[in-house]
């Protein structure tokens, strides 16, 4: 990392895919890292491979299944009681592209849930460990896959399908940093958004697709939203890859983000914080 090696960054979906090696490269590099899973024991694992291969001693894992909303907000709590300073926030756990329905314990159509809804619950209860860690960043692994929520039918009842799951999970998720942005301006936290890299060799892309991407290239542009000093203060941008871009357009359209904001604040009873 080019400035402060001491920050604490949580990465979630940390034990696997793009998660796993942006942890073994930021471990590297001497950052106090807090590791998200939803298995302790490859969390463990985890831990063991990056110290013996690092040095770093300065690990951690949380356990937290997004498919709960309830271990979501006791992740957060956990992290707000065992740590003075959080200076990164990286929203990367997800799913991929489903092969049918299923629903979280919440009730909710699961995709929507682990790779919108809990990301969105963890950044806004830990907003304000991060505006009191200032200068801090929160990155939201995204896609280039997006597609528009119908707010008649967001939990696809009664019309399933894979990739519409997928892609407009990832659209809510960049319309959050939209509005994540515009609520934490002035505070000294920036949000964003990217698409890493496409198909890379991760399980959520191997059962379906044949990558094309390295995992080396979408660690590097995610690595890049966290320490780039270029980067320092730039909020509200979505990049694809290394270059900043535009999003579908509805999450650019405020009727679209009202409305999903309020869906988001009523399916979890939590509410984005203004703390500029």
């Amino acid at each position: 990392m080019t400035e402060g090696l001491a920050r604490t960054v949580l990465i979630t979906g940390a034990t696997d895919g793009l998660g796993r090696g942006l942890a073994r490269e930021l471990a590297a590099r001497g950052a106090s890292l807090i590791l998200h899973g939803r298995s302790a024991e490859k969390g463990e694992q985890l831990l063991d491979e990056l110290t013996a291969a690092t040095g770093n001693k300065n690990l951690s894992f949380e356990r937290a299944d997004f498919a709960s909303l309830a271990e979501v907000k006791e992740l957060a709590a956990r992290i707000t009681a065992g740590h003075d300073r959080l200076d990164v926030l990286v929203n990367n756990a997800g799913l991929g592209v489903e092969l049918a329905r299923r629903e979280s314990r919440d009730g909710h159509e699961l995709l929507f849930q682990v790779d919108y809804l809990a990301p969105y619950v963890l950044s806004c209860l830990l907003a304000p460990l991060l505006a009191a860690s200032a200068p801090a960043r929160i990155v939201n692994v995204s896609s280039a896959g997006q597609a528009p929520l119908d707010f008649d039918d967001v939990m696809l009842e009664r019309r399933w399908d894979g990739g519409q799951s997928y892609c407009q999970a990832k659209l809510a998720e960049i319309t959050m940093t939209m509005d994540q942005a515009e609520q934490l301006a002035g505070t000294g936290v920036t949000v964003n958004a990217l698409h890493p890299a496409s198909y890379m060799p991760t399980k959520i892309v191997t059962h379906l697709f044949t990558p094309q991407s390295s995992l080396a290239e979408g660690v590097g542009h995610t690595l890049r939203l966290i320490e780039d000093p270029e980067l320092e203060g730039v909020s509200g941008a979505y990049f694809n890859r290394a270059d900043r871009t535009r999003a579908h357009a509805q999450a650019y359209d405020p009727v679209a983000r009202a409305r999903l904001r309020e869906l988001s604040e009523r399916l979890t009873g939590v509410v984005l914080p203004a703390l500029g």
